[in-house]
Order: structure tokens, then sequence, then C-alpha cells
């Protein structure tokens, strides 16, 4: 089963031949209560995972497959979303702020995701909050610039984009969530860990644990130790003892999970080193499998914890880039500009004109991240002439997605030091041919394509069913079904590919220094937040009175 956060879906799959069998989505609300906020309702979440269950076993039925034939539950998740819970009444104190297998027949493995992996109007952009600037701005003063402990530890910068920064805002901010900590009642977790306690008994003796892969995502947790640090525990100022407890991605405690991602990486089967895949769902994210060594990246990457498929197995670790903005700004297109009424209009506007006439989209909706983790940025469009319509725009944005994922590619080669041959994609948006064409001619290298997208789902359903005591998928690799791949090809020369690229860099520095903390983070809306302007108002309103005090008017 599949839940991408923005809707839920649940996902069934034929260990024997990854196959899916049947899947339900529903569409999640997302919230903003002010600007530069989004948060969602984790009751919500829970419900609509409750109702894709319901309905997928439904359509089992229909299909004659009997449900006692599921074997194996797993769980994907969009990995930095917060929750904070009262783990004795079960209500959440705050909205969500981001061996071999026997020849025989075969078995069901269904998964539960909760991530970013399906485009446009069913997307989530929980994790693009952007109210802990400040608290990340106050944190760093405090790292000392010859020993950033924190990435050291972790392999991430210090971003808003991580779990920690928010849990800090809702400890700070939030007095149902202090209080809740000083009684000794309060629960944290990403998605995972929510839906697992929940899932699993929730208040009557629920299982409170999260995996590897996703506790490498909020910054609290050592990559080298597999352990939560008590060190970055008391930077943060984090009890440990509302923090889960730590397991494999693959063996058996209720649920299994797997942070997105990482889930992703197991479903295209990158289980060398060297081997990668980018998802294009509401972000971009583009990972890079390193083996059991940590590579620490000098080009913007974040180290992370890629999996480990057991409770006796060793650790992989990725590099990752995370673009914030892919299937996020057709949704933008749609929703806030309303140059198409669907998500799927958008190829068909970008087929009509085959350019983008020079214009340039950089969709720095909430700050850039990999490679540039640049918070004061903003979005641009760039190269306007009277010829520009809807259609250029449109191809410039899926240019965007493309541009900002050969960034992240960049910036991973020089850390590998061996160019990719190859890319291979995955994610809602890769139905989007197009857009997959425009991605190697940008890159100038083959794109690869599973002729099942959402291998989020499948890697989860992989790891659920490879776990000790489960047995019912094998994940070595003589075992593994042979996959129908699509191969999209360069059709440009490599200098028009350079100089498209060279100026959509010139974009991105344009977009750099737009906001700073103050303007980002405040909410009041009165004209004397900004200086000038209130300057001007208050010198205006004496020389109004002085005149008239001079005219005589009463």
């Amino acid at each position: 089963m599949q839940m991408p956060l923005g809707s839920s879906c649940t996902q069934v799959f034929n260990s024997k031949t990854a196959e899916l069998l049947s899947h339900h989505q529903v569409e999640i609300k997302q919230e903003f209560p002010r600007e530069g906020w989004v948060e969602q309702d984790p009751k919500e979440i829970l419900q609509s995972v409750y109702e894709c269950i319901e309905k997928t076993c439904e359509k089992l039925g229909q299909l004659n497959i009997d449900i006692s034939n599921i074997k194996a539950i797993g769980v994907s998740n969009q990995r930095e979303t917060t929750v904070v819970w009262d783990k004795f009444t079960g209500e959440p104190l705050y909205n969500a702020v981001a061996a071999p297998v026997c020849p025989g027949p075969s078995v069901p493995v269904a998964v539960i995701s909760s991530g970013s992996s399906v485009p446009a109007a069913g997307t989530s952009s929980v994790w693009l909050d952007l109210r802990t600037q400040s608290t990340v701005e106050n944190l760093s003063k405090r790292i000392p610039g010859n020993n950033n402990f924190v990435k050291s530890k972790t392999g991430l910068p210090l971003s808003t984009y991580f779990s920690a920064v928010k849990l800090r805002w809702l400890l700070d901010n939030v007095r149902k969530v202090q209080k809740a900590v000083e009684e000794n009642r309060a629960l944290f977790g990403t998605i995972d860990s929510w839906l697992i306690w929940s899932l699993t008994g929730g208040v009557n003796g629920g299982v409170h644990c999260t995996d590897v892969t996703n506790a490498s995502r909020t910054m609290l947790f050592n990559i080298h130790s597999l352990e939560w640090d008590k060190e970055l525990c008391e930077f943060f100022g984090i009890p440990m003892e509302i923090l889960p407890s730590v397991r494999s991605s693959s063996e058996i405690y209720g649920l299994m999970c797997l942070g997105d991602q990482s889930a992703a990486l197991v479903g295209q089967m990158c289980f060398q080193d060297g081997q990668a895949k980018n998802t294009y769902g509401t972000g971009c994210f583009l990972l890079c499998n390193t083996g059991h060594k940590c590579v620490f990246s000098e080009h913007g990457l974040l180290t992370t914890v890629a999996y480990k498929l057991g409770r006796d197995k060793p650790a992989y670790y990725a590099l990752e880039g995370s673009v914030a903005i892919a299937g996020a700004v057709i949704r933008w297109l749609r929703d806030n500009l309303g140059i198409i009424k669907t998500s799927e209009e958008i190829e068909k506007l970008a087929k009509e004109v085959g350019t983008s006439y020079g214009c340039y989209f950089v969709p720095a909706f909430s700050g850039l991240y990999a490679p540039y983790w640049e918070p004061s940025a903003r979005g641009i469009i760039c190269g306007l002439t009277q010829f520009t319509n809807k259609c250029h725009i449109a191809f410039a944005a899926l240019e965007a997605v493309c541009f900002q994922t050969r960034e992240i590619l960049d910036a991973m080669n020089r850390d590998c030091g061996i160019p990719l041959s190859h890319l291979q994609v995955d994610g809602g948006m890769t139905s989007n041919k197009i857009l997959m064409q425009l991605q190697a001619d940008i890159l100038y290298i083959p794109v690869v394509k599973p002729s099942m997208p959402e291998t989020t789902a499948l890697g989860a359903a992989m790891a659920a069913g490879a776990a000790e005591g489960v047995g019912v998928w094998s994940l070595e690799p003589e075992d593994l079904s042979a996959v129908t791949m699509e191969r999209f090809e360069p059709q440009i020369n490599a200098e028009e590919s350079e100089i498209r690229y060279s100026t959509w860099k010139k974009a991105v520095m344009k977009s750099m220094g737009w906001v700073t903390t103050q303007s980002s983070e405040s909410g009041d809306p009165s004209i004397f937040c900004s200086l000038p302007l209130g300057f001007f108002v208050v010198s205006s309103m004496v020389m109004l009175i002085g005149a008239r005090y001079i005219s005589g008017i009463p």
C-alpha cells in the first residue's frame, strides 16, 4: 500500500513478479496558517490510511485475491515531517509541520507509504515550511567555525529542512507540547512513527519506533554509531525520552518502514556502489549508493543512511541531493496562476512550442536546497518578451526541474569522482515524456525509466517481504525480476546543452538574496514593519499637521 503525504495511497504487490495488484488513493488537505507555514492534520493522515487499506482490500476481493495472503506490510514515508502526540490520549499536540523464495505460489506484499512520490494535484510540501529560519540562524551561531559537529555526526547541514529544528520550534512556541514534555506524556516521530504507533495499538501498547533512514533525517541521529546522539540532543535541547527506538529497515516489529527516497533506491534495485536514482515528486531526490562508507560531500550534498535490510545486516549509505520544488511547480501553475486546469495539461502546452524562447523559471518558492542551501532565494521568471506566452512558461517550468537535477548530478559526479553513465528515474512526473526527453538533453546522458514508475512503494514492499520471519521476497541479484525499461537518449548537441545550462545558472544567481529572516517570518501586517515606509508615513503625518497649524486650519 502506498500513501504519499498530500495524498494517501495503498498499493499491493506480487512478491514473485513485483506486479502491482491493487491500489487506492485519497487526497489530504494542506493548511497554510501563515505565509511560509505548511501544515497537515496527523489524524486526517491516519484516517486516510485506514480508508485506503479498506478500499484496497475491497478491490483485492473483487479480483478474487484472498487478503489473508498478504504476508507483510511496509511503510514508506516523507522523512522530515514532524509530529508530536500524547501517548496517553493518542491525540496530536499540534499539526504535522513536514532469504530466497522457493518456487511456488507468489505472495502479495502490501505497502503503506507516506511520501512525495505522487506529483502535482496529489502532492504535499510540508517539509517546505519556513517558520524555523530564525531558529536555524540562532543555532548556527553556537557551532564553532572549525568544528561543525552537527554535519560530521549527521551528514546534514543546519537547515529548516530537517526535523530537529521543527521540534525545537514546537518546544519553544506551542504550550501544549511544552506541558506534555514536562509531564512525560509526549512522543515525537516522523510520519512513519506516528502511523506505526497508531496502527499497532496506539495508547494500548503501540510500538514507538522508526528506522535508520528516517532517524538519519532528524539531525539528532549519529549516522556512524546508528544511535540517537546525546550531544546533538543537548545542542537542540531535545529530551531523549520522547524519541522513538531505532530499528533496521527490514525486520518484524508490527509494520515495516523505510524513508520514501531510500525505498525508491531499493525499488530501483540500486544495491551496488555508484548506482543512483532520481525520484520526481513534489520535489526531486537524487540518491547515489556509496556502500558501507559515509562519503561527506564538498559540493552541497547530504550524507544519509540509504538502508539497513535486517537487524544484523550492515547499513548502506548514500549521497543525496534534494530539490524543493519539482511537481509542486506544476501545482503552482494550476492553482496559483490558473494557466492549466489539470496537471497533465502542462505536457500539451510545452509540446506546442517545444522551447521556452529564452524564458527561465527558478521556482525557489522557499529558498534553494542542494547544492546551494540558500534560504534567502525566492522564485523568479526572467527572460520575458512580448512574445512569451503560457506555453513558454510551461516549458520553462519543466526545464527548471531538469536544470535543478543537473546541478545535483554535477555535484554528485565531483564528489564521487566517476560520472554517471545514465540516470535511473522514478516517480509520478516520469510519465511526462517531454520532461524525460528534456532531462536527457540537459544532462547529456541517457535517462532510464521503469515501466512501473512508483518504485518507492515497490521498495518498501521488497524490504517488508525480505524481513527475517517473513521471507517471501528475495533481494539476491539472481532472484530479482527483470524490469522493463524505457530509455531516453539526448537529442541535442553538447554545446547547446551547456549554453542553456549556463544561462540557467545566471538566473539562479539573480534569485538569491531576496528576503531576510525578519521579512520571511514576521506575521506583522503593519506598514511599520518596513522601516523606510514607516518613516515616510510618520514624517508625512508630521508635515500635514504642521501645515495645518501654520495655515491656521482648526
